[in-house]
């Protein structure tokens, strides 16, 4: 039966968690929406509520800079479940002080409630991503990522709208209405965070260092250990920092080029968010329920060709106002305009979602929490970067918005290409993951037996040119593929190989050289608990039968007894790319001409690790053949 992330929500060790966090962020966006509401209540003046408008974002997030480091020490070290209890009380009583501040109509305690909040997200922002790793599967995460991406985008939008409305409908009573409200809200959450089940502490020995100065520095040094992980955590960052800066223009672009009343607003950040919130569900479907980091290139260029269509949707002013939703809709190239920023959001989605499983899925469990605080603190500098820079760019050198728009969309781009120009393995996975989505209707068993890190031997029957790309795009983490010499160094094609760090090797009587230079390769990456893939029949299979394993797999596991993971392809033999009908008229392109090769049903299937002292080239053959079963 096929997977459906879904079931998740039904499940309580998750369910529990997603409306805790839900309702968090639903609360904040309730509090900050009726604190403007409240300005306009009171009717204070257009000068003291632009200062109490740009003065609460910088109290919500100025905790971020000063306490993400301590928060990651105590999210590593206390119980998972216990410290978000403990955070879901403290915004009970934050909100309890806020409630007062509404009540009595008092701006300055409310404005230290919302510093209050942001001290609250602070400390739970650690634990909101570092507790999904020890409640989901591998192959959970990026499902479980979406849904949380989901439930945050729509959370903060209705958050918006109902907190936006309460003074306007509750008119005199709207005081009391949003009082209740926000410490209703934090009971709920509190109430609901009960029900989370035990997760245990990544390292319950920490101990925390509270001067928050150099434990900033050592947290985002921590994020910077791995390549992947130091530009995944850069690539959250840029998507808050592009967040930031489109959400923050959409209230003026909404009057000024959309002709529209203060409500379109609304619509046009309800139409980014649900792209959102539809882009992160999709990535368990794209991703085959792997953490495809093939998805973050096409989620960035989506976004910048989006962006840029955006630009050119509506360059200028509007030539009429005080346009509804409705009257926006019928306007001439209202839904070329509605598509871009539904695009903007889906491949926002696919762009950030695939980033977060990474960081969890790549990083030690017992420093991933300190990690996610070290990402918090960059998140919050990018975030002042980009309302600081939105800023300059009108006031002093008078850029519209659809020209941040197309600045955005543009600096987007060239941001993507560096990230994959200094770490391929982005870049090698999309196009893995294009060709083989392209070319193949693939299934993925077993894969989640792979360990998440160390040294390991990939073993598999050699049916087709195309299996080292299938493997690539069916195993979350990279594989060093040993490949022959003379493919290896195929001109154009050899940039690819290398990129993908392939392992050229020949056989001993063709050139011993390239062989012993291989095994070296082979010895060198295992050591730096890497994954080597190797194919040990040594040639494409000429009838579909698996041939005879070679002693080299013998070899390597002499030098290095790593576990070794056996796979299988099934379906591949009669697909394109395979030596079936090797002798049929017209050579090989006619043969990929058989319809029924195209898009044709594979599956990659993956067995539990063995102990190398219990490993023979026989033993794995028959390992195999188990695997592959009947179907060739």
């Amino acid at each position: 039966m096929a997977h459906n992330q879904f079931a998740l929500l039904t499940q309580r060790r998750f369910l529990p968690f997603f409306l805790t966090q839900a309702l968090g962020a639903f609360n904040d966006n309730v509090y900050r929406q009726a604190i403007i509401g409240l300005l306009f209540y009171l009717g204070v003046s257009p000068e003291q509520r632009t200062l109490y408008t740009n003065l609460a974002p910088a109290l919500f997030i100025l905790p971020y800079f000063l306490f993400s480091a301590t928060a990651g020490q105590i999210a590593e070290r206390l119980e998972k479940h216990k410290l978000i209890r403990i955070t879901t009380a403290m915004e009970i009583a934050i909100m309890s002080l806020a409630a007062v501040g509404f009540l009595t109509q008092n701006l300055p305690v409310l404005l230290i409630a919302l510093f209050g909040t942001g001290l609250q997200s602070t400390l739970f922002g650690p634990v909101k991503y570092s507790i999904l790793p020890s409640v989901l599967k591998p192959e959970e995460l990026t499902g479980g990522n979406g849904l949380v991406e989901m439930g945050t985008s729509i959370s903060i939008l209705v958050g918006m709208i109902f907190g936006g409305l309460i003074f306007k409908l509750a008119g005199s009573h709207g005081p009391v209405v949003a009082a209740s409200a926000i410490v209703a809200l934090a009971i709920a959450g509190n109430i609901v965070s009960r029900l989370i089940p035990r997760a245990d502490a990544g390292e319950p020995g920490l101990k925390i260092n509270w001067n928050p100065i150099p434990e900033s520095v050592k947290v985002l040094r921590m994020t910077r250990r791995q390549p992947a992980v130091r530009n995944s955590v850069l690539g959250v960052s840029w998507f808050w920092f592009v967040g930031t800066v489109l959400t923050s223009q959409l209230p003026t672009y909404a009057v000024d080029n959309l002709g529209g009343a203060e409500t379109l607003y609304i619509f046009a950040l309800a139409l980014f968010s649900v792209g959102t919130g539809v882009g992160s569900m999709l990535c368990e479907r794209l991703s085959a329920r792997t953490v495809e980091i093939g998805l973050v290139p096409l989620g960035a260029f989506g976004m910048s060709a989006f962006m840029v269509d955006l630009f050119f949707a509506r360059s200028g002013a509007a030539t009429v106002s005080g346009l509804e939703v409705a009257g926006f809709v019928s306007q001439p190239g209202a839904w070329r305009i509605m598509m871009d920023l539904v695009g903007i959001g889906v491949f926002a989605g696919f762009f950030v979602v695939p980033l977060f499983a990474l960081i969890q899925n790549r990083t030690p469990k017992n420093e991933l929490s300190r990690v996610i605080a070290g990402m918090n603190i960059q998140n919050a500098a990018f975030i002042v970067l980009a309302a600081v820079l939105g800023v300059v760019v009108q006031k002093f050198f008078h850029w519209t918005i659809p020209q941040i728009f197309l600045a955005l969309a543009i600096a987007n781009a060239v941001v993507a290409i560096y990230i994959f120009t200094i770490v391929p393995e982005f870049l090698m996975r999309f196009l893995s993951w294009v060709l083989v989505r392209t070319l193949y209707r693939l299934r993925v068993s077993g894969t989640e037996r792979i360990p998440d890190e160390g040294a390991a031997l990939v073993v598999c029957n050699h049916v087709s040119y195309m299996d080292a790309l299938i493997l690539s795009a069916s195993i979350p983490r990279p594989v060093r593929f040993v490949m022959y010499y003379k493919i290896f160094n195929i001109p154009v094609m050899s940039w690819i190989f290398r990129t993908a760090k392939a392992i050229p090797i020949a056989g001993a009587k063709e050139n011993p050289e390239v062989m012993r230079r291989a095994f070296e390769e082979i010895e060198a990456a295992l050591d730096d608990g890497q994954l080597v893939g190797i194919f040990p029949e040594g040639a494409l299979t000429k009838d579909g039968e698996i041939a005879k394993f070679k002693s080299g797999v013998e070899h390597i596991l002499d030098k290095r007894p790593v576990p070794v993971i056996p796979m299988a392809l099934r379906g591949m033999w009669s697909s394109m790319w395979s030596r079936r009908n090797a002798r049929a008229e017209g050579g090989r392109l006619a043969r990929m001409r058989v319809p029924r090769r195209f898009r044709a049903h594979v599956e990659v299937v993956a067995d539990a690790p063995v102990q190398a002292e219990t490993v023979s080239a026989e033993s794995l053959e028959a390992q195999v053949r188990a695997l592959r079963g009947e179907r060739a």
